[in-house]
């Protein structure tokens, strides 16, 4: 799936065979902004107006926009995973954060030798 990209958010690309409708919602935040359009053309201007549109509003009521995939998460695992991870990065006199990181960074960087 490719994305949108404007001002520093990113934005999904779908489709609604029953609408005949492309259409869309900015990804990485809590809020919800969307938009759509019949062609690729409008759904990108529809999506750069919705961006607009949001960081419009927040200057308006003085708050501060949310930034998309600021860098940080909570990962869910069993504990015996953790344990094992943990015990890996002491090995490796690492921290846990950095064997996270770069075990993400692996897997995403085998995906795209694979594209």
């Amino acid at each position: 799936m490719k994305y949108l990209e404007y001002k520093g958010y990113t934005g999904s690309i779908e489709y609604s065979p029953e609408d005949k409708l492309m259409f869309g919602k900015v990804v990485g935040i809590r809020g919800l902004i969307s938009y759509e359009g019949e062609t690729g053309k409008q759904l990108e201007e529809d999506f750069k107006s919705a961006i607009d549109e949001y960081l419009a509003i927040c200057k308006e009521e003085g708050k501060t926009p949310e930034k998309p995939f600021k860098g940080s998460f909570n990962v869910r695992i069993s504990a015996s995973l953790h344990q094992k991870a943990a015990l890996k990065a002491m090995e490796e006199k690492t921290s846990l954060n950095n064997l996270v990181a770069e075990a993400i960074r692996s897997h995403l960087s085998r995906e795209e030798e694979m594209a």
